[in-house]
């Protein structure tokens, strides 16, 4: 019997070469792993219509709107008998952008589909081309995702003997290309260190924090011939538009943090911790940035979604620092307890943060003006983030369930 996969794809924005792309690297998995291959299209943006026309050839395409996604997640948090069914609706579908809940969307509407696997590609990328031919990421993850981790080749092996009997959780590769978080155009400047650095985790040496600036958000060398590691994965190693987990999602959530990148990283920190067996590949993505970032107000978006994404880390440093293990309830409590951490140094961080962006001038200072007004809010919400992503860890086990139990009617 073929193993029934989802490819995902979410999107807020004009995305038909990339979902072209994404078609192709379906139709290759079932040509190629004789997988039952479900591409899902997670549509917010304006060009629904346009996306349709693509996804039209596309064998088993299944592309929603929000007003479907929502009709969907209603029924599911109806049926899993959860106790405040608005709140744990607004954190799986927010008014705001939220990285995390778009993705947590994909895993239910996978469990609803009778998926094993769900692998993510975003909407601004492209594969790279390897002797004339694509090089697509789901070759490699089709290959060791799901499959105890002693049957798996590789081209290197560093998994611990008491992993191998385990099931490889997690496939994943980085990317080529523009920077994955959009900072390229101020590498060089001063105040780039001061504003990037903020990111490390308390008590980080200068020269881990030099380090950790140097190889942030940087990518990886171009494919030149597969290598595959198998291994507990790295989380510095892997971007989350080219992943793929199996098991791992059905037992945590991602954060459904709104207004900030980083927030749909997090399954790799866990199976990272947990010990959880995974493939580092090579097949990299292509990242590029669209040219809405590039406008006034992408920019400022943007800049702001990367501020609250340092204000956050405040938070998920604790929790990494003790997680030990993919079980729920012990993240969720680890969560919480990351929540009653005194809030002074974080506004700290918010001050630094308002210095590196006035020291970077320019239209930086804007951001700095709107961290400055917002500081209070922005504080309060990278710990109430945290908070709603403890209580979507108590009710994602029951969502799950009733997502298996709930008709996708536009499928």
């Amino acid at each position: 019997m073929k193993r029934r996969i989802c490819l995902v794809v979410p999107t807020n924005r004009e995305c038909t070469a990339t979902l072209a792309e994404v078609m192709a690297e379906a139709e290759y998995a079932e040509r190629h792993h004789d997988a039952d291959v479900r591409l899902l299209v997670l549509d917010s943006s304006d060009d629904f219509t346009a996306h349709a026309k693509t996804l039209a050839d596309a064998r088993a395409a299944l592309h929603l709107d929000e007003p479907r996604q929502r009709e969907f997640l209603r029924q599911v948090v109806d049926r899993s008998g959860a106790a405040d069914p608005g709140l744990l609706l607004d954190l799986l579908l927010p008014a705001r952008p939220s990285y995390g809940a778009c993705t947590n969307r994909a895993f239910l509407i996978a469990a609803a589909l009778g998926c094993e696997s769900v692998h993510r590609r975003d909407s601004d990328l492209y594969f790279q081309t390897y002797a004339g031919e694509k090089v697509f990421p789901i070759h490699a993850e089709l290959s060791a995702l799901g499959r105890p981790a002693r049957n798996v080749t590789a081209t290197e092996d560093r998994l611990d003997d008491s992993r191998r009997d385990l099931t490889v959780a997690m496939a994943g590769a980085s990317f080529v290309g523009d920077m994955s978080v959009d900072v390229e155009d101020i590498r060089g400047a001063d105040g780039y260190y001061d504003l990037v650095s903020l990111w490390a985790a308390p008590g980080s040496t200068e020269a881990e924090k030099r380090a950790l600036v140097e190889e942030s958000f940087t990518g990886s060398a171009p494919f030149a011939g597969d290598h595959w590691v198998l291994s507990v994965v790295d989380p510095m190693r892997v971007d989350m538009h080219n992943i793929s987990f199996h098991g791992l999602h059905e037992r945590v959530p991602l954060p459904p943090a709104t207004d900030t990148i980083g927030s749909d990283y997090f399954l790799i920190h866990v199976a990272d911790r947990a010990g959880l067996p995974g493939l580092l590949h090579n097949r990299h993505i292509v990242n590029f940035h669209t040219g809405e970032r590039k406008t006034d107000a992408g920019f400022l978006a943007y800049q702001m979604r990367f501020a609250k994404f340092i204000l956050s880390m405040y938070y998920f440093h604790f929790i990494y620092e003790r997680m030990t293990s993919d079980d729920p309830a012990g993240i969720a409590a680890i969560a919480r307890a990351s929540t009653w951490q005194p809030r002074e140094p974080n506004e700290q961080q918010a001050h630094l943060m308002e210095k590196a962006y006035r020291r970077l001038g320019g239209r930086f200072t804007g951001v700095a003006d709107r961290i400055a007004e917002h500081r209070d809010r922005l504080l309060v919400e990278a710990r109430r983030d945290i908070e709603d992503f403890a209580t979507l860890i108590d009710a994602w086990a029951a969502l799950v369930a009733a997502a298996r139990e709930t008709p996708l009617p536009h499928a």
